[in-house]
């Protein structure tokens, strides 16, 4: 990917693209912040912080009550036993035996591991009705010094399910984590049968009364994390969340929308909607669940998918993703918590050249937040879509910095 330089008034956030030394394979985007006026700046972003927290108080806000409209009945949380999934559902094509990613992750090394490890898994509803029963994975050791422990949650990609994560729960839990899974919305236990999300997805264009592409889940995120801060074994201030391609949106979405996350990894997950619109790069993403703009491009009498069919499907099923809702504004209020963001420089799904303005908000926000050092992008050279053991290491290296047991 080729190299760009940013260059602004002194005054002003400065967000640089730099690439590491050629033997890294990386691409990093770093921030500089320079002012010759070090008392203005100090009162200038007082006002500006009291400026940000309202306007990111106000967008979340939005965010809630636009969830709020697609809810079933609102039920109490409550939590119920569930028993191991022993053939785990995944819809599409079949994933591989492993993921040779998943497997590099750190993983310490405990004699008697598998009798030393402690699985729960359970379901906390989350709504009424059958979509409204969130299974739950966790895994952590038996024995531990500490009372209460750091958690990490992880999402998993399109059409797989939380068993599919179990390698990255195991290295996380042998390090002293708690780690946690669930069953985003038509996926895994909550799905039926092989083509249960793209149904839901076409059913939500239909329909308009629910929101099964990123929203839906980020609910049920706010729920599980009402649970991980109620629970006595977790430090309620050390809670982490990632996930791979639709689980890195996931991710996104839930801590965007609920700050008790309070470190963030996406992987393969952050990209501007509006831009890939604008800028007719939307193809790839399109493929990806091809079903409902097919589906579109009928009921509106089009003979292609063309960008107004992904317009009006985004703003159908997703209202506002493309809009108040894009990368551009809800990324940058994950600041100051610690984000790293995890992309490959040719991913046509996440296209890096699509995240300039996002990226340069959330370097400006971090900045303002006088903490630079806890916003880092990683765009790995020659990677498309795809998590690799190098993504897979940074996520754990970021965690354990930050969340360290």
């Amino acid at each position: 990917m080729k190299t760009t330089h940013f260059q602004l008034p002194p005054t002003t956030t400065t967000c640089r693209r730099s690439l590491r030394a050629p033997s890294s394979s990386r691409l990093h985007y770093k921030q500089q912040h320079r002012s010759h006026h070090s008392n203005i700046t100090v009162v200038h972003n007082m006002d500006a912080g009291d400026a940000a927290a309202a306007a990111a108080a106000k967008l979340r806000s939005q965010f809630l009550q636009l969830l709020s409209t697609r809810r079933s009945a609102q039920v109490p949380l409550e939590v119920k036993p569930a028993k191991p999934v022993k053939e785990p559902l995944y819809q599409g094509t079949p994933p591989p035996p492993s993921s040779e990613a998943m497997e590099a992750c750190p993983k310490a090394d405990i004699p008697n591991f598998e009798q030393l490890l402690n699985e729960e898994n359970l379901y906390l509803t989350t709504e009424e009705g059958e979509q409204g029963h969130l299974p739950v994975l966790i895994l952590s050791m038996k024995e531990s010094t500490r009372s209460r422990r750091p958690a990490t949650v992880f999402l998993h990609s399109t059409n797989k399910c939380k068993e599919w994560v179990r390698p990255l729960l195991e290295a996380y839990a042998s390090r002293g984590y708690i780690a946690v899974a669930i069953d985003s919305r038509y996926h895994g236990e909550r799905a039926k049968n092989q083509t249960t999300y793209e149904d839901a997805l076409v059913s939500s264009w239909k329909n308009g009364d629910t929101m099964p592409f990123i929203f839906d889940t980020a609910w049920d995120l706010v729920k599980l994390a009402d649970y991980l801060t109620a629970r006595d074994d977790i430090d309620h201030s050390k809670i982490g969340i990632t996930g791979e391609s639709l689980g890195g949106m996931h991710a996104w979405f839930g801590a965007f929308l609920d700050t008790r996350y309070s470190v963030v990894v996406p992987i393969i997950g952050i990209q501007g909607f509006r831009w890939a619109i604008d800028n007719d790069r939307w193809q790839a993403r399109v493929d990806s669940i091809r079903s409902v703009f097919e589906e579109a491009r009928i009921d509106l009498g089009k003979s292609i998918i063309d960008k107004e069919v992904v317009e009006k499907v985004w703003d159908r099923i997703a209202p506002g993703l493309a809009r108040e809702f894009d990368s551009n504004y809800t990324v940058p209020l994950i600041a100051s918590r610690p984000l790293l963001i995890l992309n490959g420089a040719e991913d046509p799904r996440c296209p890096m050249t699509g995240l300039d303005v996002t990226i340069l908000n959330t370097c400006k926000a971090y900045e303002e937040a006088n903490c630079s050092d806890n916003f880092k992008v990683i765009a790995e050279v020659g990677i498309g879509h795809q998590m690799t053991s190098a993504m897979v290491k940074e996520a754990s290296n970021w965690f354990d910095k930050y969340l360290k047991p």
